[in-house]
């Protein structure tokens, strides 16, 4: 007599685990799903973030001016040449003393990392004849790029172009920018730097 009830009571707990396993299942799984969908969330989040920020910076950032002038040879000489070099930009005189300061070492600079990409160029202010810079470039071993005016204040006009650029104005000497591969102003710097200053700033963009 007892017998058709216990296959009755095993069929019934073998439907119920069935019944619970499914219910487990789905249970696991919407909470899976909402666990994803929270996760897809705060990626968006995140992205958008970074986006927002690499657009804020590229904003901010300011280009080079573009500008010829001439070497000591004539020669004509455009800044965007040096796209996909780092070039260190400096505004300078021979007359000026604190100009002289820095050329030993810019041409330190040049000898060590030309050949990693570095040019250096002097934008040379109110110094007379391209003969008679030549003729101090000569005396002070200068190794590097030298421009000046040929026709009449080409270089004043340099100057005033990177003074509007940047928002400031370039009102003493040296003044020296520091120009990334891709032509952007990294950093501008009013007064004389060592060596070691300049190749700290330059070094993460060799």
């Amino acid at each position: 007599m007892n017998r058709p009830f216990k296959i009755f009571h095993s069929s019934t707990v073998a439907l119920f685990q069935r019944v619970l396993f499914v219910i487990l299942f789905c249970f696991v799984g919407c909470d899976n799903g909402s666990a994803q969908r929270k996760d897809s969330r705060q990626n968006s989040t995140v992205t958008k973030t970074n986006e927002t920020k690499k657009k804020k910076k590229k904003e901010n950032e300011i280009i080079a001016p573009d500008f010829t002038l001439a070497d000591l040879d004539g020669e004509w000489v455009s800044m965007n040449q040096f796209r996909g070099k780092v070039v260190l930009l400096n505004f300078w005189g021979t007359w000026c003393g604190p100009c002289r300061k820095e050329i030993p070492d810019f041409v330190k600079l040049s000898e060590k990392y030309q050949k990693d990409g570095l040019e250096i160029v002097g934008v040379t202010l109110t110094s007379g004849s391209a003969k008679k810079i030549n003729a101090f470039a000569d005396r002070w071993g200068i190794n590097y790029t030298l421009l000046t005016d040929i026709d009449g204040n080409e270089t004043q006009s340099v100057t005033a172009l990177y003074g509007q650029a940047t928002g400031r104005s370039i009102t003493g000497v040296p003044t020296t920018f520091l120009i990334d591969r891709d032509g952007y102003i990294r950093q501008k710097y009013v007064g004389p730097r060592s060596e070691a200053i300049f190749y700290k700033d330059l070094k993460p963009y060799l």
